[in-house]
């Protein structure tokens, strides 16, 4: 029996796409199974919540996961919440693995700094790094 995993997924929602590409892949992959902690879409933090509601609702959700996953396309870099995702992980001692998205020739260079692993889009190396940090 395989491992479980808690992991929460940084992502950009104007960007959701790769969110949702990457949730696909990983349920679609056999003999893993994970539960994702990000903050979903529809809550109401996001848009009615001041900057300090939504830094404790993102510590919420990270302080129980195994790995920070961050999608390291270069618009992570200009992410004020990505960069304070990345600090809430390290203020847990929780991994960062960074994806580099499909077909990327740009991709954040503070992400990446930040990252204690880093692949590219592909589900055998993002799952053997899944399992490998957590």
């Amino acid at each position: 029996m395989s491992k479980h995993h808690h992991l929460f997924i940084s992502h950009s929602w104007t960007y959701g796409n790769q969110y949702n590409n990457l949730t696909e892949l990983l349920k679609n992959r056999p003999y893993f199974s994970y539960s994702d902690y990000s903050v979903p879409r529809n809550d109401p933090i996001h848009t009615n919540g001041t900057d300090k509601e939504l830094r404790e609702a993102i510590e919420r959700k990270i302080k129980p996961c195994g790995v920070i996953i961050i999608l390291a396309g270069v618009y992570s870099t200009y992410s004020k919440w990505i960069n304070k995702e990345i600090e809430i992980a390290r203020e847990y001692g929780k991994p960062i693995l960074a994806i580099e998205p499909w077909g990327s020739e740009k991709t954040s260079s503070v992400v990446k700094q930040a990252a204690n692993k880093i692949v590219k889009w592909n589900t055998e190396s993002i799952v053997a790094a899944i399992r490998e940090l957590d």
